[in-house]
């Protein structure tokens, strides 16, 4: 299934048809106007996503999903899907998330300009982007050598000076810049990796998908209260590529 990540019962949530997303790219219409013009739809397209957990879309997640060049994060041969509502392949088995389910994952977040955050699967760095507009540090682990470096050329390329990316075993985190006021995992687990739980800041949350590899699986939110003590919430059904332990190096 090509769609690996998509966000099962968000779809009917959604507002705005995409059809209006899809009217603004054409093979032969490139152009960076059309491309803005395209996130400008795609951000009132997914307006809404955040009514699944009974609350109000956070204007500047969606501010940032139209600032954002989604199209750079892709593949140039999908470009003129990148401003559509689903996942995207960029290669090596991994997937770019559908920008609703980026929306929310972000939005369960809780973001403050001052956080620091963790995130584990960089992929190509469109996850890491859209956090950057909003905290003050986005630390980002990738296990796929080549991924990561061309994340983090990308990232440097477009001017999120915010955001560092490390190649890596994200299972393990990024202890040397713990504690993280969050953690957004966006491979899925089998179950949540403890040194991920350790390395979250009291009063801290993480959004982690769990569940069996190429399985649908439960996008979990966990809570770190100021005591230490940790709580869990479901919140929807996902699909992610799974989280893996063994890095593969740069080509």
């Amino acid at each position: 299934m090509r769609r690996r990540n998509i966000l099962i019962s968000l779809a009917s949530l959604l507002i705005a048809p995409l059809a209006a997303v899809r009217a603004g790219l054409s093979a032969t219409a490139r152009d960076e106007t059309e491309y803005d013009a395209a996130r400008n739809r795609l951000a009132i397209a997914i307006r809404g996503y955040a009514r699944m957990v009974g609350e109000q879309d956070d204007p500047k997640i969606l501010r940032a999903i139209a600032i954002v060049p989604r199209h750079l994060f892709v593949p140039i041969k999908v470009r003129d899907e990148a401003y559509e509502d689903y996942p995207l392949s960029i290669g090596a088995d991994q997937t770019i998330s559908q920008p609703s389910l980026v929306a929310l994952m972000t939005h369960l977040l809780r973001t403050r300009s001052d956080d620091t955050m963790l995130e584990i699967g960089t992929g190509s760095g469109y996850q890491a982007a859209i956090l950057s507009h909003l905290v003050a540090r986005v630390f980002s682990v990738e296990i796929v050598g080549a991924l990561a470096q061309q994340a983090a050329e990308r990232l440097r390329r477009l001017g999120n000076r915010n955001v560092e990316v490390r190649h890596g075993d994200g299972y393990l985190g990024w202890p040397e810049h713990a504690p993280f006021d969050g953690i957004i995992v966006t491979a899925g687990a089998a179950h949540v990796p403890q040194p991920l739980l350790d390395q979250l800041k009291r009063g801290g949350r993480m959004v982690i998908p769990v569940g069996r590899s190429w399985a649908t699986q439960r996008l979990t939110l966990i809570e770190k209260d100021q005591q230490g003590r940790l709580s869990r919430r479901t919140i929807a059904s996902v699909r992610f590529v799974p989280l893996t332990r063994k890095p593969s190096r740069p080509k």
